[in-house]
């Protein structure tokens, strides 16, 4: 077997060796479900109720992708805005880090106020959760533009608005995407966790439905399609990025 076919295998092998530890630490221990259940206990809890959590999953993944869609839109423009001037990105930075220093959680009680119980609040709080690091990433990606380079490009006659669109945009894609893959996994986090407080359904309503009811192999099961849909987002934008930049990771696993 070859380097990167062990590479390949390596994630699904670990997760099939920890699900029969975890297995036999339950049965071994016999410890009980309402406390916390075994892989095949949340299984067959997935069998079980699998239209009920196959429906709020949907519910969540469609907000979620609402949500991360504004996350792009205002966090490419507003990256681009800041990173395209020193002054503003002298002015601004420091208020984007502020305002995602504040926890998103103390927040949803506000949008409950503003827009009510349903899905605004979880759009919105999966779009204050996601929007920064794409911000951030683009900002950086324009930023750090080399000078030189720069230089060059005025001297053949360039105007800002050339650097910043034919050099700059394209040289912050590793960026743009290295920031998608993490804001997507934030985006569920962030949806959950209003519906958690502020949803009448989705993948957050159930998980505390069932943890209120001590149905903890439901609750688990919840946060396993949460992971999984998180985690196929996640590998999507990584296949694109593969496939879009691959002049970026030149040399990368041994290519």
């Amino acid at each position: 077997m070859s380097q990167r076919q062990i590479e390949r295998w390596a994630p699904v092998l670990l997760a099939i060796f920890l699900l029969i530890l975890w297995q036999l630490i339950c049965t071994a221990f016999a410890v009980p479900e309402y406390i916390f259940p075994s892989p095949l206990a949340i299984g067959q809890s997935m069998a079980a109720f699998a239209g009920p959590i196959a429906e709020a999953g949907w519910k969540t993944f469609w907000v979620t992708m609402i949500g991360f869609g504004l996350s792009i839109v205002v966090g490419v423009l507003l990256g681009f805005l800041v990173g395209s001037s020193r002054l503003v990105y002298a002015a601004v930075f420091p208020l984007l880090v502020a305002f995602n220093a504040v926890p998103k959680a103390a927040i949803v009680p506000i949008l409950i106020v503003w827009f009510g119980i349903g899905v605004g609040p979880g759009i919105l709080t999966a779009f204050l959760i996601s929007f920064f690091p794409i911000t951030v990433n683009i900002a950086t990606g324009l930023a750090t533009l080399s000078p030189e380079l720069e230089d060059v490009l005025r001297v053949l006659g360039a105007k800002r608005w050339d650097v910043l669109v034919k050099i700059g945009l394209p040289s912050s894609l590793p960026y743009f995407f290295a920031s998608l893959k993490i804001a997507i996994t934030m985006a569920f986090v962030g949806t959950v966790l209003a519906e958690m407080t502020a949803g009448d359904s989705g993948i957050g309503y159930l998980m505390l439905s069932a943890g209120s009811s001590q149905r903890m192999p439901l609750a688990f099961a919840g946060l396993i399609v949460i992971s999984a849909m998180a985690m196929v987002m996640y590998e999507l934008f990584s296949f694109i990025e593969k496939n879009t930049t691959a002049w970026a990771h030149r040399g990368f696993n041994g290519e």
